[in-house]
């Protein structure tokens, strides 16, 4: 069974963090995109494993904020 999720990716002067909102504490990280992109699934995958499904709603949204 394929389910997908939503993952967030920051790039930065020493790879790339990725997290997935919807698994509270799920992270990893990798030296580019792909291998980021990759450990995260493997995060997930073994997230599931040892937690199952979480049973918090999580929303994601986009904030406008106004700085001065």
């Amino acid at each position: 069974m394929k389910k997908k999720f939503q993952v967030t990716l920051l790039e930065h002067s020493e790879g790339v963090s990725v997290s997935c909102p919807a698994l509270p504490g799920c992270h990893s990280q990798g030296a580019t995109v792909d291998e980021a992109l990759a450990n995260i699934g493997d995060a997930i995958q073994g997230y599931l494993e040892l937690y199952g499904q979480p049973k918090l709603r999580c929303e994601i949204r986009e904030m406008e904020l106004v700085t001065v």
